[in-house]
């Protein structure tokens, strides 16, 4: 659930602001698709799957990754990219064409690993700072 990701949101994305900076427009959304990674029946990675209409290039279907992070102490072990790859996974049976994102600049060569390309300079975002517009194709 939304609120679930926030375990992780939190500590990673939004460390020592209030919590509600973790909630997203479009969280709630019914098309939204969460994504956990759980080790002993806790959540140590999360992914976000969501429509975002203001933001997003009109020429193919498309989705917006948002709210990407894996807990510090669970970094380097492949739970963001298999997080990736499962979102990558569930756009394609739903034949979107595209995935993109505003990726902190510190997570952009993790992306570009993964297939994805920077669109244009650097941008910031209040609260969370510089980020790049980055894109992949899926079909």
């Amino acid at each position: 659930s939304a609120l679930e990701t926030h375990a992780v949101r939190h500590p990673v994305l939004r460390p020592g602001l209030p919590s509600e900076t973790c909630v997203f427009d479009g969280d709630q959304m019914s098309d939204t698709l969460h994504l956990g990674a759980f080790y002993e029946d806790n959540i140590v990675g999360v992914v976000s799957l969501m429509t975002n209409p203001s933001y997003a290039p009109a020429q193919v279907p498309n989705v917006q990754l948002r709210g990407m992070g894996v807990l510090d102490n669970q970094r380097g072990k492949g739970i963001g990219a298999a997080l990736v790859k499962a979102a990558e996974a569930e756009v394609r049976r739903q034949q979107i064409g595209l995935i993109w994102m505003n990726a902190r600049l510190i997570a952009v060569p993790f992306y570009q690993k993964m297939g994805y390309r920077i669109k244009g300079g650097p941008f910031d975002i209040p609260v969370a700072g510089p980020h790049h517009y980055m894109t992949k194709n899926i079909l």
